[in-house]
């Protein structure tokens, strides 16, 4: 039997963070898992420190963290909250992969859901894959998804009839 209690989505807010976003859901519904979704901020200090000035990056800083936190709570539906023991998190990293996989190793995530973006090969040669690193690195099972997708989720029977 496998049990699943805890259904990590990493999003960085694109479309297909919000396809996994999307499987994640169902997977959390299908288990009865918390839901913990993770966007992980950029870290400006690490990226900007020599080159900006001292005093402006940790407010630059705090308000990328403000602003991916409010972004985060604005992806989530009232549904996510009241039934899916929703844990909505930010964190910051300069390795987004990184960040990814030691939030699934400290909370003892069961799965992790991911949106790909299928860049062409150049741009993976040289920009590289968070999803792939995350792959090699996990500690649980991954699930990547693309979009658009192939029809694999489809509406519970119940819900098609109610709207018709």
């Amino acid at each position: 039997m496998i049990a699943v209690k805890h259904v990590l989505v990493a999003t960085d807010f694109s479309k297909p963070s919000e396809v996994a976003l999307e499987y994640g859901r169902h997977f959390a519904r299908a288990f009865g898992a918390a839901l913990h979704v993770l966007h992980v901020a950029e870290n400006v200090m690490a990226r900007f420190a020599a080159d900006a000035y001292p005093m402006v990056l940790p407010e630059l800083q705090r308000d990328l963290e403000l602003a991916a936190g409010q972004r985060l709570e604005a992806t989530l539906t009232e549904d996510d909250r009241r039934t899916l023991h929703l844990v909505p998190v930010v964190r910051t990293s300069a390795a987004p992969a990184a960040a990814i996989v030691d939030y699934a190793r400290e909370t003892g995530i069961d799965l992790i859901i991911l949106g790909t973006h299928g860049r062409g090969a150049m741009a993976h040669l040289f920009v590289g894959s968070v999803a792939e690193r995350v792959v090699r690195s996990a500690p649980c099972p991954v699930l990547t998804v693309h979009h658009p997708e192939r029809e694999f989720i489809a509406p519970d029977a119940l819900v098609s009839v109610a709207k018709q």
